[in-house]
Parts: structure tokens; C-alpha cells; sequence
């Protein structure tokens, strides 16, 4: 049997485009000979859906979307996701399902057993998990099939009761197949793969598992499609941010292989278990297997919030492959957002420093430096480098620029609040005004011209609450949220490999909001080689203080940036969308309460 996987980029409830898309893949499937075609978690009506589930016209769509395409599924089997209704009254109305389609018809429908509800996950809103267990007979093959979460109930506290394939695997199915969309951060590739290989090895079997690939607001979808053979081999990792396409023998990857069909031990499998040593994982941890017990013991792998705990978490958050990665990621999260949106052109303002330097180089190369306009707006505490400096990007880059100086409008809004600020000092007031005159007019052109306002705040300042609400908060989305300080600046440095597009000087001088004279960020806060691994432990890794202090950070620092974290996170609940490269973001995969008192 010949299975081809159809790595795809979906827009939520454009079906008309989807269906267009999964029928260009079954006629190129066809072409190629393919028994079977294989597509993602949802393809349908794309994922996530979130509340479109809610109506009932959407799921209509999704039906008749069903009809059309299995009109093509005429020779060739064709697995896809899709919402299935609940015949039964007891239960949520709704499944999240894969459909086997055939001969022009439904052959068999699958449910989603694991339903995740973890960081921007919600699945359990919406849908039944499945209440009977069956692989589907298919060309005198048995398939057993799992939907994304169904297969990542692993290790020794797992997250859920029960585990689709140990039902399935009873069976004795030829093959796993699985449908999913799994999103992206740097951490996302060495966990699926740990979890790909612990399951060939573990029931040998080989499995496809097809990844979808494209950003939907703030969720990114890498793709990296993953097949491995029966021996616990990987045979192809599919292309990263791009769809992609490739055909499988199944009777290939189903031969056994003398030197790894006898693995009993942990040392034995370690041998064979290959994983980048720079991801800080200990091969020996990864599996543990005892086949006299027939049972699988220890840990299969190792979770987002693990990989990096035990490295030095600079190197980690900084990491050449992972910044590569984020910066594929951030091109793709821009392009996507405007691509599905229908918006051409973005605009945002350029300081002359490094956050503002980094997103607009990001945003023309995905948008093209003729869709990319910038605005520089000098106040009187500006640096004359500044302006310079974020001049030369745009000559550099080829985006259209207007300097705005703000000085006028700022000692106009200065002139009538003084009746009410009288002669009190200078003060953080003062400096917000300046910030949000910059809003002001960044929105004002943005509304003339219909652009969209990227905004260029970085984790670190976020977390931290160094930024003004309406001022440089402003924005319809946000390409630096999840980014550390240090990572924006390696991200510079990736940027500028091949040459030198951000200026030198750049990169070298201090940060500063230029808010009052002399200003530097490191006056309001700790230095970011310091303040970033302290966010990182207790965003990320979700430490506590007793555990952070324990690491050698200073007890009264710690209470200090745990506080500010936590007491600003009302001014996090009304910023924009932010693209998710981490595997803890701002925003609907990190939910904390506003109105509490936990370390504020």
C-alpha cells in the first residue's frame, strides 16, 4: 500500500478554498499511484475553529464540504478531519473526527479520543471524546487511526485514563496513522519525535503522522510531517513552514530489521533512540521498556516545559537552530496574518532601536519592502543616532519612511493638562504622554492608508509591564511578544548573517525607551541576561520563588520581578494577538487572573 501525506497550509471557514486545496492533493496523490492520501487534524474547516463550532451553519458547511470532496475519492482511499455531529443527546453535539473516504463515499469515521484543554488549547469545550475504539480495514490493510492528542498520552503521569492505541493495538493493525495539528515553539520538534519513535518501538508498528502546517492569528503550525518505519527509524521529517508532499510504501517501512527487532533494555534502546544533544535531553531517559512485564516503564518523553530546564537558559532561549526556527516561524505568522486577513500593507514606527529594528525587517521580508511603511517620530529626548540609525535600516531595507518630529504635539498636551498637573514634577505621566502621542499618530495613518499597526514589544518588557497601554502597546498584532530581550537580539544577529541589513550600532547600544534624559531600560529594570533566565524559570518552566532562589538568584530581585509579572497582567489582557514561538505565551495559552493577590 502507498499512502501519500498532504502537508497543508487551511484558513479557517474558507472552505471553498480548503476543499480546492485537498482536492489539488488527491488528483496529485492519483498521479503518483497513492492507495491511501492522508491529511490533517480539521482540514475541513481548518484549526482551530473556537466558537464557529457553536453555529450550526458552519458545521452544515463542513457536511457539504464532505460531499464534494468525496467525489474525488473515487480510486483512492482519502483520510481527513472534520467536526462529526453526536447522534446521541447525552454529550456535547460534536466530535472531533477523521473520515475515510472511498469509492465515493463515507467509509468510516474515527473520533478523537484525548481532548487537550491545556495552554491554547480547548478542545473539551467543544467536542465528546470518543466512546468505542476500532481500527478501519482498508485494501487488506487494518489502520489504526488516532487524531493529534490521541497519541500523546505518554510517560509516567499521564494526562489522561486512556490511551486510544493500547485498545487499538489489539487489533494487530499494519499501521498508525495520525491526523494533526500540532502548533509550533522551539521546544515542539524534539517532543515529537521522542513521541513518534516511543510509539513504533513500543507497538511495531510503523507511523505516519501528518502534521498541518501555516499560522492562524497568534497559533503558528510548523508542519515537520513525521514517517518512521517499524524499527523505530525516522525515514522522512517533512518540510518546516511550507507545505510539503511525499508518497510511502507501506511494505518498506513495515520491514523488520534484525539489529533493533530485539531491543529489551533500557541501554539497548538508548542505542538506538538518536535525539540532538543540544536540545539538553538525556537519551538514556527518553525510554525505558521492560518486555518480560509487557509493559512500557519510565519516562517516553519528555514535555515542552522540560527540554532546556537543564541547560543554561540563554543558550537554550538563544540557540542558533532555535532562533532560525523562530525567525521562519515570525515571517510565516506575518505573511499568514495579512494573506488571511486580506490585508496588503503594514505600518509601524521604527525608534532606531533593536525591537522596532528586528519587526520591520521581519515584516519586509514577508510582505515585501513596498508593503512596509515606517514612521519615525523623534521627541526631544531622542538621541540624534536614533533617528539616523532607524533612517539607515529603511535605506538598507527599501521601505517607504516620513519622520514625524513630536515635539509640538507633546508640549500641546503638556500646555493643557497643565491646569491640572499644576507644577508637580516630572514623572511617569510625562513619559506615557510622549508614548502615546506615537500611538496616536502610528493609528491615525494606519486608519487613512488601511494598514495594520504591527506591534514591536518584546516579552521581557511585557512581562515586566514596561510599556505604556495605548502608547507603544498599540497594535493589531504583535510579532515580538514571546521573545525575550536576548532573543530579539540574537534574532538581530540571524538577520544580519549574511549581511549587514540592521545597523551595527544598533545592536551594540544600550536599550532605551528615550522617554526622559539619559534614559536607559536598565534603570527600571534588571539586565536582561539576568532578568530574561528569571522570566524564563517561572514563565516557562512555571517555578516558584523558593525554586528560582535556590538557583542563585537574588531573593529580593526575585520577589521584585515575580510582582511585577504578576501585578501587570492587566495591561497584557488588552494587548494584541501574539505570535506563539514559545511553549508558554501571553495571551490565550497563559490565563491567570487579574484581580489577585498570589505574589503581587
Amino acid at each position: 500500500m502507498k499512502i501519500f501525506l498532504a502537508q497543508q497550509n487551511y484558513h479557517i471557514g474558507n472552505f471553498e478554498a480548503n476543499a480546492i486545496k485537498i482536492i489539488k492533493a488527491i488528483e496529485q496523490a492519483k498521479k503518483e499511484e497513492a492507495d491511501l492520501v492522508l491529511f490533517s487534524e480539521l482540514c475541513i474547516c481548518g484549526y482551530p475553529p473556537r466558537d464557529f463550532l457553536e453555529f450550526e451553519d458552519f458545521i452544515n458547511e463542513c457536511y457539504k464540504t464532505i460531499d464534494i470532496i468525496k467525489e474525488h475519492a473515487d480510486t483512492i482511499g482519502v483520510l481527513i478531519g472534520s467536526p462529526a455531529r453526536n447522534s446521541l443527546k447525552a454529550g456535547k453535539d460534536l466530535f472531533n473526527a477523521a473520515y475515510l473516504l472511498y469509492e465515493k463515499e463515507i467509509k468510516a469515521e474515527i473520533h478523537k479520543t484525548l481532548l487537550p484543554t491545556y495552554d491554547v488549547f480547548d478542545e473539551n469545550r467543544y467536542f465528546e471524546p470518543a466512546f468505542e475504539w476500532k481500527c478501519i480495514e482498508f485494501k487488506g490493510k487494518k489502520l489504526a487511526v488516532t487524531i493529534c492528542e490521541d497519541i500523546w498520552n505518554l510517560g509516567d503521569n499521564p494526562l489522561y485514563r486512556v490511551t486510544p492505541m493500547e485498545i487499538l493495538i489489539k487489533e494487530q493493525p499494519d499501521v498508525m496513522l495520525n491526523l494533526s495539528a500540532s502548533p509550533y515553539n522551539y521546544a515542539a520538534d524534539v517532543v515529537r519525535r521522542s513521541i513518534m519513535k516511543a510509539h513504533t518501538l513500543k507497538y511495531g508498528l510503523p507511523m505516519l503522522y501528518c502534521n498541518t502546517v501555516g499560522s492562524q492569528t497568534e497559533v503558528v503550525f510548523d508542519g515537520g510531517s513525521l514517517i518512521y518505519d517499524i524499527n523505530g527509524n525516522l525515514v522522512k521529517e517533512m518540510k518546516y513552514f511550507q507545505e510539503d508532499y511525499a508518497i510511502f510504501d507501506l511494505e518498506i517501512l513495515s520491514e523488520q530489521k534484525k539489529q533493533t527487532s530485539q531491543i529489551t533494555n533500557s541501554a539497548d534502546l538508548a542505542e538506538a533512540v538518536t535525539i540532538n544533544k543540544d536540545t539538553g535531553i538525556n537519551k538514556d531517559d527518553v525510554f525505558l521498556s521492560s518486555e518480560k512485564e509487557s509493559t512500557w516503564e519510565g519516562k517516553y518523553y519528555y514535555s515542552a516545559s522540560e527540554v532546556g530546564r537543564d541547560m543554561d537558559t540563554l543558550k537554550y532561549l538563544t540557540d542558533d537552530k532555535n532562533i532560525q526556527e523562530i525567525h521562519d516561524a515570525l515571517v510565516l505568522g506575518i505573511r499568514d496574518y495579512f494573506t488571511k486577513m486580506g490585508f496588503t500593507m503594514a505600518t509601524l514606527g521604527a525608534s532606531g532601536g533593536i525591537d522596532s529594528a528586528v519587526v520591520q525587517a521581519l515584516a519586509v521580508e514577508a510582505l515585501g519592502k513596498e508593503n512596509v511603511h515606517v514612521l519615525l517620530m523623534p521627541s526631544e529626548y531622542s538621541s540624534s543616532h536614533s533617528v539616523s540609525d532607524a533612517e539607515k535600516l529603511c535605506l538598507n531595507l527599501g521601505n517607504r519612511y516620513n519622520i514625524i518630529p513630536i515635539k509640538d504635539v507633546y508640549q500641546g498636551f503638556l500646555s493643557t493638562l497643565k491646569p491640572i498637573f499644576k507644577d508637580l514634577p516630572f514623572s511617569v505621566a510625562e513619559e506615557n504622554i510622549q508614548s502615546r502621542v506615537r500611538g496616536n499618530l502610528l493609528m491615525a495613518v494606519a486608519n487613512k492608508f488601511g494598514y495594520i499597526l504591527l506591534n514591536t514589544s518584546n516579552k521581557s518588557e511585557l512581562a515586566t509591564g514596561y510599556g505604556t497601554l495605548y502608547g507603544d502597546m498599540a497594535g493589531g498584532l504583535s510579532v515580538l511578544g514571546d521573545l525575550y530581550k536576548m532573543q530579539v537580539y540574537a534574532l538581530a544577529r540571524y538577520i544580519n548573517i549574511k549581511q549587514e541589513i540592521i545597523p551595527r550600532n544598533i545592536l551594540e547600544k544600550a536599550p532605551s525607551a528615550e522617554l526622559r534624559p539619559n534614559q536607559k531600560d536598565s534603570d527600571s529594570l534588571p539586565d536582561y541576561e539576568i532578568l530574561d533566565r528569571l522570566l524564563f524559570q517561572y514563565i516557562e518552566l512555571r517555578q516558584g520563588p523558593k525554586e528560582i532562589i535556590a538557583q542563585g538568584f537574588d531573593p529580593t530581585l526575585v520577589k521584585r520581578v515575580l510582582r511585577l509579572v504578576n501585578m501587570n497582567e492587566y495591561k497584557r489582557n488588552q494587548f494584541c494577538p501574539i505570535i506563539r514561538v514559545s511553549s508558554k505565551a501571553f495571551g490565550v495559552g497563559r490565563r491567570l487572573p487579574i484581580v489577585a493577590k498570589y505574589l503581587s
